[in-house]
């Protein structure tokens, strides 16, 4: 066999190139904490490592990218498949920093449950969500006689990226996401509700994650989903990159980019009340907190907690005033707590590790994470094997 030896001479010199090209390539490719070697706390996440790991939860994208401006969109959660007014669940409602339009939770606050959908927007399109889950409910089977509905909807401002005062989410945008939830796979990044959001200064987005406890433990499933947009110093495993980096809220470079919000939504399969699922939500702010999120003035953090114990739903109606529930004692918390706190901090890395740069109004672009520089100091630091 002959060989061209110029061609082997020209293959030698470009293939270390397209290899490092190659390389280059897939360090630069969204992914998750995990599938860069990270392993955040020391729980083991469920088979999809999203909040659909608990059992009935759907959730549904619909993003809104329209010419040069709008980049925007809406995320719905659904607890259970089945009528959520007629089947309430047990939820309750945490505020980190109240500077947020968090619709329908004085309701929740005071019953202690849940009966539609929960949909995160951004600031600005909360009135139309709402309006948009009650027509959902009203049309429901079995709502014909339905003259409230608590409607629950949560918002980040994305209104540096988005021609946010365009408001241009409509109703049909809400009812697309509620068609198109499912289990399973969650779409996270730069999608639905987390189209236009910025975190850290970099793209941030939508991120879920989840933790099962030991059968020892009862074996439930807690499972976060987040709606990043906000800043802080970053921290990606307790290391602290925004500081190595020195980009971070209040330092010469980013002065005015701390305010935002966060929506955190938490869901689990235990068998706790509303009392339980406020203790829980606290703990899961406790994974924002990690990450170097700061709570600023100007940000809306809230935290949004409910159980799918299909035991203890709650009947719209019911013949008998007395409920028999089975509750979770308080001693039996503290496995969740912790499950909470590591869901949520890897769900807010997944939300900026998965984002996509996104150029948008008034030609401004934010980037995304540059995922090879943060390799290289998660290695420095051993947070992932040199080989990763």
């Amino acid at each position: 066999m002959r060989i061209n030896f110029r061609l082997f001479q020209i293959v030698s010199m470009l293939l270390p190139a397209l290899l490092n090209a190659q390389q280059k390539q897939e360090q630069t490719t969204p992914k998750t904490a995990r599938e860069l070697g990270l392993k955040i706390g020391v729980m083991a996440p469920g088979k999809w490592n999203a909040i659909t790991d608990v059992s009935g939860v759907r959730v549904g994208h619909y993003t809104l990218v329209q010419g040069d401006s709008v980049r925007t969109g809406v995320t719905v959660i659904l607890p259970h498949a089945g009528n959520l007014f007629q089947e309430k669940v047990p939820a309750a409602i945490f505020t980190g920093n109240g500077f947020g339009k968090l619709a329908g939770s004085t309701q929740v606050m005071e019953l202690g449950n849940l009966e539609t959908p929960i949909a995160l927007t951004n600031t600005l399109s909360v009135p139309v969500a709402m309006q948009a889950l009650v027509k959902y409910s009203l049309k429901q089977s079995g709502n014909e006689s339905a003259q409230s509905v608590n409607a629950v909807v949560g918002e980040t401002n994305d209104g540096w990226l988005n021609d946010i005062r365009g408001m241009h989410l409509k109703e049909q945008h809400v009812w697309k996401a509620i068609e198109a939830a499912d289990s399973g796979n969650v779409q996270q990044g730069s999608v639905g509700a987390g189209t236009g959001t910025v975190c850290f200064n970099f793209k941030g987005g939508i991120g879920t994650s989840s933790r099962v406890l030991p059968a020892s433990l009862g074996g439930y499933k807690v499972g976060v989903l987040v709606q990043t947009n906000f800043g802080g110093v970053l921290q990606v495993d307790g290391v602290p990159v925004g500081e190595i980096w020195n980009q971070f809220s209040f330092s010469n470079h980013l002065q005015n980019r701390v305010d935002g919000s966060c929506m955190i939504v938490v869901a689990t399969d235990a068998p706790i009340d509303a009392r339980n699922l406020e203790r829980l939500a606290k703990r899961a702010f406790m994974g924002m907190a990690k990450t170097g999120g700061i709570a600023s003035n100007g940000s809306g953090d809230y935290v949004i907690a409910f159980s799918t114990f299909r035991g203890n739903r709650i009947p719209h109606q019911s013949a008998n005033p007395v409920q028999t529930i089975q509750h979770l004692g308080n001693e039996g918390m503290s496995p969740l707590f912790m499950a909470a706190i590591e869901a949520t901090e890897e769900a807010i890395l997944n939300s900026l590790f998965m984002a996509t740069t996104v150029k948008g109004y008034k030609g401004r672009t934010i980037s995304s994470i540059p995922l090879p520089d943060l390799l290289e100091i998660l290695k420095k630091h051993h947070q992932i094997p040199a080989t990763k």
